[in-house]
């Protein structure tokens, strides 16, 4: 991790490290590093998000490069709108997920990837220099605004057909999502409910779409005897669904099921997912002839994949998904329009997950500062080979040690002070046993750096 980019771009409180000065230097390292063309500007709903935006697009026009600024927007349609105008790269000023008071400036190339951690390093490089690009009065670059969401929802429309019509309850969570996830959603001839769907910065509800969050969506699905729910986090490059019995359909159980019907619709393949995936999307998608290969956390580090192995689909456990033939941005509308595509070929969601093999999965956050992480995992990693039993060992994103029936992964996290303990078990009691140790080890080894 940078001074300034964690896992997912620059992401902070608003004035404290998060500054007008910041996002006007950022705009200006982006233009000296891209030495002119076009970028694409976005945001999501945040209070401060006007105010970034601004100074982000006033240093990129500094340095000569012509700015594209879509306004309002969701993460996924600013990768759209880099690759619908021909852009050389693009900016949406969001914090996803994170809760109102932060926000964040996330980098995105010409093919829709978000900035690899190189090229993000080199960012960071002239941002320390200061040694910016300075265009001449009459080389400053040119600003203008675009609104491409027609041309989204046609370009999917031309991808996604349903042969049925379904009543869709839509949860944008007052993000992004807003102004584009119930509208695609209408085209597709579907019947949509709103929720949460006024853009506004003070969210009604916690963003990451998750069963606690997601509560009112499962009423509103069961009551209104819906097809489905889906919702979205801050920027909608996330989804979250609930069934058509108004349950929340777990995280590992959509990638699984989506994983699948991808499989389904191309034939076999490599699916890409993180280190934090467990062993339902392996087992589910094997007899339908997917390759399950994992990777950094991350949705650079899974399109990275993609494009490096000609991957069907790549996703986190987390609700961010990529679907190559459509774009290596993250993607929760588009993901929306297939999840009711693959209802419509396959039936009904709560029958479809029963397929899917449950295991327990438990999650812990333990808090660590930032500068004690690297320390910290360097003693956990020793303390946990040393302490279980385990057959393999993946160490690409912290460490994962998998026994036969089991996996746990000690991962610092890129964009909060904690460090992340997920594991995976066949049974509640295996599960507990293993967390009860694990954050025993993490603990400690946080404890004993001073």
């Amino acid at each position: 991790m940078g001074k300034y980019f964690g896992t997912s771009g620059i992401r902070e409180i608003v004035n404290e490290r998060l500054t007008p000065e910041l996002a006007l230097n950022v705009g200006r390292a982006l233009g000296t590093f891209l030495e002119g063309g076009t970028v694409v500007v976005g945001m999501d709903t945040r209070t401060s998000g006007e105010m970034l935006k601004q100074a982000l697009i006033s240093g990129l026009l500094s340095t000569g490069v012509d700015v594209i600024d879509i306004g309002l927007a969701p993460t996924p349609l600013t990768g759209f709108a880099i690759k619908l105008y021909g852009a050389d790269a693009g900016v949406t000023i969001t914090a996803s997920h994170n809760p109102p008071e932060y926000n964040g400036i996330k980098v995105w190339q010409a093919n829709g990837m978000a900035y690899t951690p190189e090229m993000e390093n080199r960012l960071e490089a002239i941002l320390e220099s200061r040694n910016f690009r300075k265009a001449p009065w009459n080389g400053i670059g040119a600003l203008r605004k675009a609104d491409p969401r027609e041309e989204y929802i046609k370009a999917a429309l031309d991808m996604v057909h349903l042969g049925d019509s379904y009543t869709v309850v839509i949860d944008a969570g007052n993000g992004a999502g807003s102004v584009l996830s119930p509208y695609l959603q209408r085209e597709l001839g579907n019947r949509v409910i709103s929720l949460n769907s006024h853009p506004s910065g003070f969210f009604v509800r916690e963003l990451e779409p998750n069963a606690r969050s997601l509560s009112m969506l499962a009423k509103t699905v069961k009551a209104m005897k819906a097809d489905v729910g889906i919702a979205h986090d801050g920027d909608a490059d996330r989804i979250g669904v609930v069934d058509d019995g108004g349950s929340f359909v777990e995280y590992e159980v959509m990638l699984s099921l989506i994983a699948g019907y991808m499989l389904r619709k191309f034939g076999k393949g490599k699916v890409v997912t993180t280190v934090d995936a467990g062993f339902a999307l392996d087992d589910y998608v094997r007899p339908l002839g997917g390759e399950v290969l994992r990777t950094r956390v991350g949705d650079v580090a899974v399109a990275d994949e993609l494009a490096r192995h000609g991957g069907v689909f790549g996703g986190e456990p987390s609700g961010t998904w990529i679907m190559p033939e459509w774009n290596l941005t993250p993607d929760g509308i588009f993901a929306g329009a297939l999840v009711l595509e693959m209802i419509d070929r396959l039936g009904p969601l709560s029958e479809l997950a029963k397929e899917v093999p449950r295991y327990v999965t438990l999650r812990a956050k333990i808090p660590c500062p930032n500068e004690k992480k690297a320390r910290a995992m360097a003693l956990i990693a020793e303390e946990a080979l040393r302490s279980f039993d385990y057959e393999r060992l993946i160490d690409i994103d912290g460490v994962r040690i998998e026994g036969a029936d089991w996996w746990i992964l000690f991962r610092p996290s890129g964009t909060e002070p904690i460090m992340r303990i997920t594991l995976e078990a066949h049974t509640e009691g295996k599960a507990k046993a293993l967390m009860e140790k694990a954050e025993e080890i993490v603990k400690r080894a946080i404890d004993s750096i001073k």
